[in-house]
């Protein structure tokens, strides 16, 4: 017999199921008022906490403007239309469409933050690990300098960057690619953010490396209950630790799906010609848990 779920249990069920970040009806063009070209086309998402959401397809089909959009990181010549609404148990229901920079930098790293495709660029070479980790801590959380460099330890602790206090005095060129990406997630996750956006996390990473950062946002996204965005051309990072797939072409979500039907049951000819060209495709089968 199974037992029925208690009060408690629903409750957290509940809240668990409703999305944090929910994009409707988004729209982006580029350009000057009478020459807009439009890059996308009405889109919607819903991130849920402790989920990952896949946004997959080709080099310019609008998966990376969709995530600069939720920070407001699109270029100023953007036209942004529909809404990107935040529901957050700390600060409550909040529209970021049209919302101001300075209203945007309270956000910014402290509800949602963002892991981008090259760490090297991400991080600043003439700053040490120790200030890019502690710098936006002890603003947003008001942690003292102390308080702050102990934070940053159990950070590069808990994302396995070795010596994690050593760490801290050492540059970002002294590490290899996959600890300067792991290094970049434990600045995203300084100021314990609710939303998690990854572009490309993997793909400036040889393959053996890609694994274990897959591996290290789909055990942060169970840990910490975060809602993740992961956008990648490659529907085989997806299947490693997407729990939902949204399959984008030319400014479109074209098909959306739990992760398992879209590897078993693509409805789309684009989401077949994506799988057809993963190695091995014939005999592919998505990654088990």
């Amino acid at each position: 017999m199974i037992d029925a779920p208690t009060p408690e249990s629903a409750d957290a069920a509940s809240a668990a199921s409703t999305p944090v970040l929910t994009v409707d009806g988004l729209t982006i063009g580029i350009g000057s008022r009478n020459n807009v070209k439009s890059i996308v086309k009405g889109i919607s998402l819903a991130l849920t906490p402790g989920r990952v959401q896949g946004l997959a397809g080709e080099s310019g089909s609008g998966k990376t403007v969709t995530s600069l959009a939720m920070l407001g990181l699109l270029p100023s010549n953007a036209v942004v239309g529909g809404s990107i609404r935040l529901t957050d148990p700390e600060g409550g229901d909040t529209e970021l469409v049209g919302m101001s920079h300075r209203q945007l930098n309270e956000i910014r790293g402290r509800r949602i933050a963002m892991i981008f495709q090259d760490p090297s660029s991400s991080l600043h070479p003439q700053l040490t690990v120790g200030v890019q980790l502690t710098d936006h801590v002890t603003r947003h959380l008001k942690l003292s300098k102390k308080q702050a460099r102990e934070h940053a330890i159990g950070l590069l602790d808990r994302v396995r960057v070795p010596n994690p206090a050593e760490a801290l005095g050492r540059y970002p060129h002294q590490f290899s690619g996959g600890q300067r990406q792991r290094i970049a997630i434990a600045i995203a996750l300084a100021c314990d953010p609710v939303v998690l956006l990854a572009d490309e996390p993997t793909t400036a990473l040889d393959v053996t490396v890609q694994a274990g950062i897959l591996h290290l946002l789909r055990d942060l996204a169970d840990e910490r209950q975060l809602a993740v965005l992961l956008v990648t051309h490659d529907l085989g990072v997806m299947s490693a630790i997407a729990d939902d797939i949204a399959v984008m072409r030319h400014g479109e979500i074209v098909e959306s799906n739990v992760r398992h039907n879209i590897f078993a049951n693509p409805q789309h000819a684009y989401t077949r010609e994506l799988l057809s060209s993963l190695p091995g495709a014939e005999g592919f089968q998505e990654v088990s848990e």
